[in-house]
């Protein structure tokens, strides 16, 4: 795809989760990203939705040779991105230290749960896990701490700040001409995210405590209910005049109600918003809002997101490959609208790869022989 990242040639070193995550938004955004994968059936199973727009090469790493084809790579590429426990780079002979002395100008970005150090660097762990010591998830739920899928850790936290990171040290890299390296780990950016709830808790605006806050569910004017047919709307009416119209579509005088920020009359509100939005089906009450400001939207599932009208509209979700998935964002001014490549099988581009770094059939063929390509 073409975008505001054409021209720049990024090596991947396929993974799971966040780190190709950040490759396929930044290929998305028109970057060369290169997967390098590990060869025969053994190769890592990559997500093919978040695989998308790339090429692959199949390489495999414990091998001399093949950590010589990754350097070549490496210098002829201006970012790297690996998602290995701290240390394995370095072990395997493509860590900083030696990709920077191949190639001085190269970003090299490092996606850790934990981080490159500290006391759980070199500890295993997964989203949840990440999310857990940062505050994240104990705020999220009800009587239990509820995990936010793996959206907060992995990708909002780490995939999607990695690549960040990645472009603001390619944007200083053409200042200065020197690389950087990028320790992009999920515990610092799901902490970062959580910068407006710490805010209001330093403040002494919100409780330590599970769905007790404005925006956690304890405020009954933010939260969702169920309808009549089992569904469920969501409801935001923060400001006095959206909650004006809330109360307005809902048939409920303001008079006749605890007042919308008294919190000790919340739980009265609470039960009447309930009882009264179980009288009507989700798309009635969708129907019941549709062209107010009350803030009131219907809870839909993954098979019905992709067809609500507003979606459908914007093109948020794209055909790529014959599968139905989110499509790039943000957007810019002069896209051409173009759907992503999709997701290559693994090693589809290691032939023509090899070649563009030189080498000949007969010395291609000698590798896939010895198990070095595949």
């Amino acid at each position: 795809m073409s975008g505001p990242l054409s021209g720049i040639r990024i090596v991947e070193l396929a993974g799971i989760g966040p780190g190709p995550f950040c490759g396929m938004v930044l290929a998305d955004h028109g970057a060369e990203v290169i997967q390098v994968e590990r060869p025969g059936p053994g190769s890592l199973p990559m997500p093919r939705l978040t695989a998308r727009g790339r090429r692959s090469i199949a390489v495999d790493l414990k091998r001399p040779e093949g950590i010589g084809i990754v350097l070549d790579l490496v210098a002829t590429a201006d970012g790297l991105i690996e998602g290995f426990r701290p240390g394995v780079a370095e072990r395997l002979g493509v860590g900083p230290d030696v990709c920077l002395e191949r190639n001085p100008r190269l970003v090299y970005g490092r996606m850790t749960g934990w981080g490159q150090e500290g006391p759980l660097a070199s500890a295993a762990g997964h989203d949840i896990d990440y999310v857990a010591l940062t505050g994240a998830l104990g705020a999220i739920g009800r009587e239990r701490p509820v995990p936010p899928l793996n959206l907060v850790g992995d990708y909002g936290g780490g995939g999607m700040l990695l690549a960040f990171g990645m472009v603001a040290a390619l944007l200083e890299v053409s200042r200065t001409g020197r690389g950087r390296v990028v320790d992009a780990a999920m515990v610092d950016g799901a902490s970062l995210l959580m910068t407006p709830i710490y805010e209001l808790f330093g403040l002494g605006f919100w409780r330590d405590a599970r769905g007790a806050n404005l925006l956690d569910g304890g405020a009954p004017f933010y939260d969702t209910y169920e309808t009549a047919d089992g569904g469920y709307v969501a409801v935001g009416a923060l400001e006095p005049q959206f909650y004006a119209e809330l109360l307005d579509g809902l048939g409920l005088a303001a008079e006749e109600l605890p007042a919308q920020y008294d919190v000790a009359g919340w739980p009265t509100l609470r039960r009447r918003f309930a009882e009264v939005f179980r009288s009507r089906t989700r798309d009635e009450w969708e129907s019941v809002f549709s062209g107010t400001d009350a803030c009131v939207a219907p809870v839909l599932s993954l098979a019905e997101a992709p067809k609500h009208p507003h979606l459908r509209a914007r093109g948020t979700f794209v055909e790529v490959g014959g599968v139905l998935q989110p499509g790039p964002a943000p957007r810019f001014s002069g896209d051409d609208g173009r759907a992503p490549r999709p997701g290559p099988e693994p090693g589809a581009d290691t032939d023509d790869l090899l070649t563009e770094l030189g080498w000949d059939r007969e010395g291609i063929e000698d590798l896939r022989a010895r198990g070095v390509v595949s």
